[in-house]
């Protein structure tokens, strides 16, 4: 039981080792290393005739150790473990202590530079004392016997070339990874932003859907309302037909509620766009309400897009429940103009004709609503444009323009 639980307990406490650890492990290995390989028994391959390492006090000795332990911090200072481990060898080799493995210190110090440092200004530290080594190695070993043992001093400095290419190679895929990381955090921020920015327009499209459905039928139902309660006594047959109005007007008002509210459900594909075919309808539930509507409308040149055809729908009904509250009877001119490029609505109304009445039923001073804000914005989704102003001899004019070839479509 022991015996099992030890490989899982040192598994453990590998994965949460410091990150010096391995540096330590490193630096110990390539000590014991180059101490080994210049001793006077690590001779591998034939190499000139050198002065052994104990020679000087065992300076020898004592330089490659020095080169061995300054790995530990080559990840935290590794110019200052560069400049070290080429001093140490400069000093090696100008005694002229035997070649073997004592530079394996500074190819591990080049590749930590080259690996760890921030590019071009690591690569022109690194060529730059690669070639002041090259130079005092090649000095330093002018007059070594045989003249073939030179070719240590090349193995010394295409080892050093090739340290200083792998440690670029790992530092630029590096960098190749951590910008391919950071381009897959910044689309999946813009995808969340999108999806996030698609939820508030479906919000905004369902509540302007609710507001412009429920707001018209209240108008007329409150007018019809309001009528009902002033003629139930005098008129029971008026009341009957007002009271009829309101019946119809509720349940085609829970219908398109329905229809607005299905498209939340999964299971349940509906998504209600109403256009100008059914303006004439509008205007009719408008008359029930009290309003004279006259519709002016030019046949379209060519099918209206499906956003231009329902915004447009939107406009008019907005625009006549509006009339319905604030105003109450009076006349409303509706007039839908198609020409190759826009569809331009105008609805104005002649203003109210009795304030008695205008209080009695469903109209009333203007509140803070959001009817023309809601309107405005449905023009500028299309990239048209709205006006809503008070005409100087009385009434109130909305004047909307929708391109047929709109920027955007409606949520």
């Amino acid at each position: 039981m022991t015996l099992r639980v030890l490989p899982e307990r040192l598994r453990a406490w590998l994965a949460r080792r410091p990150a010096w650890f391995a540096d330590v492990l490193l630096a110990l290995f390539i000590t014991v290393v180059q101490v080994q390989s210049v001793s006077e028994h690590g001779a591998v391959l034939p190499e000139p005739i050198a002065r052994p390492a104990s020679d000087f006090g065992y300076a020898g000795y004592a330089l490659v150790v020095l080169s061995g332990v300054a790995i530990v911090a080559r990840r935290r200072w590794p110019v200052a473990v560069f400049a070290l481990t080429g001093a140490a060898s400069l000093v090696y080799f100008g005694l002229g202590f035997p070649d073997r493995m004592a530079c394996l210190g500074l190819f591990v110090a080049l590749y930590t530079l080259a690996a760890y440092g921030d590019g071009r200004r690591s690569l022109l530290i690194a060529g730059t004392g690669t070639a002041v080594l090259a130079v005092g190695w090649l000095v330093a070993g002018a007059d070594v016997q045989p003249s073939e043992a030179l070719g240590w001093v090349l193995f010394r400095i295409g080892a050093s070339v090739i340290s200083i290419t792998l440690g670029e190679s790992v530092r630029s895929r590096r960098v190749i990874a951590a910008d391919a990381q950071r381009r897959a955090e910044l689309v999946e921020r813009s995808r969340e932003e999108e999806t996030r920015a698609r939820v508030d327009a479906e919000r905004l499209r369902i509540a302007r859907e609710v507001h412009d459905t429920v707001a018209h039928a209240i108008a007329i139902i409150n007018v019809q309302a309001s009528v009902t309660a002033h003629v139930l006594d005098k008129r029971p047959a008026q009341a009957r037909d007002a009271l009829r109005a309101i019946e119809q007007t509720s349940s085609r008002a829970l219908h398109e509620m329905r229809a607005v509210l299905g498209v939340l459900r999964e299971d349940d594909g509906r998504e209600p766009h109403p256009g100008l075919d059914q303006v004439d309808a509008l205007a009719g539930k408008a008359r029930e309400a009290g309003l004279e509507v006259t519709i002016e409308q030019s046949p379209a040149v060519a099918p209206l897009p499906s956003a231009v055809d329902s915004a447009a729908y939107r406009i008019v009904q907005e625009s006549l429940t509006n009339v319905i509250r604030h105003v109450g009877p009076t006349r409303v001119t509706v007039t839908i103009e198609a020409t190759s490029d826009a569809l331009r609505i105008r609805v104005l109304d002649e203003g109210a004709r009795d304030p008695v009445l205008v209080a009695v039923g469903a109209g009333g001073p203007p509140s803070g609503g959001r009817g023309i804000v809601g309107m405005r914005e449905r023009c500028q989704l299309l990239g048209g444009e709205l006006h809503a102003t008070a005409r100087t001899g009385g009434g109130f004019e909305v004047v909307a323009r929708l391109p047929l070839a709109p920027v955007a479509s409606l949520p």
